[in-house]
């Protein structure tokens, strides 16, 4: 573990386009799928073997984060912790900046770092540079279960991580937090059973999730459109790249534990998350 958090090599793999590492004194990476990523931001505040603090500059603020790393039953248990996260609240108006997309960030580069150990395949990561959002993945899994487990609340619980209300039908509406958090919700433009779902939001933003079976397994793409192309909705389309990665182990690695422990947001509604230990 502690080497596929250290080597250069290993976390231009896992977690950034660019990497250089050269502790105690050095610990950097960048590129487009870093947020603020245009040249590295980070200096490193302390090393052992168990842990690696360093200050990340992100958009003009100086945040900290930590690895820590502790023996678990089920092998390793790496604790990160981010400082100066922005509220909730601000993300989702999108006054936070690049550290809006911070916490997402995280989630995603975590999942890809634990099937990265696994020898698994990653998750494409989150391009901060591109005015296009669009991702594609093979399943292991036939179309109709992973659609099934795309728009039943119960399932999507279970893999996503988050408590949600889902009408699975065109016209029905689909609302993270639930209906209470969200009353009026997302709704389905498009639904067609086990091939494709189209999901309007109430800024005209739109999100797309499209399945084409092939010997068992399943290519899931995944579209968001319909934002300004020049303020691209970073955080969430991280968050779904993150959910997409808990996806595939759930079907590919039916009965396995999350990899999550415990997560905090600051910020987010009470009942929102939902990790099954």
């Amino acid at each position: 573990m502690y080497e596929a958090l250290t080597d250069p090599a290993a976390l231009r793999v896992w977690l950034a386009e660019h990497a250089d590492v050269d502790l105690p004194g050095k610990y950097e990476f960048w590129g487009r799928f870093t947020p603020d990523g245009a040249e590295p931001h980070q200096r490193v505040l302390h090393v052992d073997e168990r842990t690696i603090r360093f200050t990340w500059t992100v958009d003009g603020v100086e945040t900290t984060t930590q690895f820590e790393l502790a023996e678990d039953e089920d092998g390793t248990l790496v604790t990160l912790s981010q400082s100066d996260l922005p509220g909730f609240e601000d993300v989702l108006a999108d006054t936070a900046g690049a550290r809006g997309a911070l916490q997402t960030f995280w989630s995603l580069a975590i999942a890809n770092l634990a099937d990265y150990l696994a020898g698994r395949e990653l998750t494409p990561k989150c391009d901060f540079t591109a005015a296009e959002l669009h991702a594609s993945v093979v399943i292991d899994a036939v179309p109709e279960a992973v659609f099934d487990s795309m728009i039943q609340p119960e399932q999507f619980r279970e893999w996503f991580g988050a408590n949600v209300d889902i009408e699975p039908y065109v016209g029905g509406r689909f609302a993270m937090g639930g209906f209470e958090l969200d009353p009026g919700g997302a709704k389905f433009v498009e639904f067609e059973p086990g091939r494709k779902a189209t999901l309007r939001f109430a800024d005209g933003m739109i999100d797309s999730w499209e399945l084409d079976g092939s010997d068992g397994k399943t290519r899931l793409t995944l579209v968001e459109s319909g934002f300004d192309p020049t303020n691209p909705p970073y955080p969430g389309w991280a968050g779904w790249l993150s959910g997409i990665a808990a996806l595939r182990r759930y079907h590919e690695l039916p009965g396995s534990r999350s990899i999550w422990r415990q997560i905090e947001i600051p910020g987010v509604p009470a009942g929102m998350l939902a990790i099954n230990q």
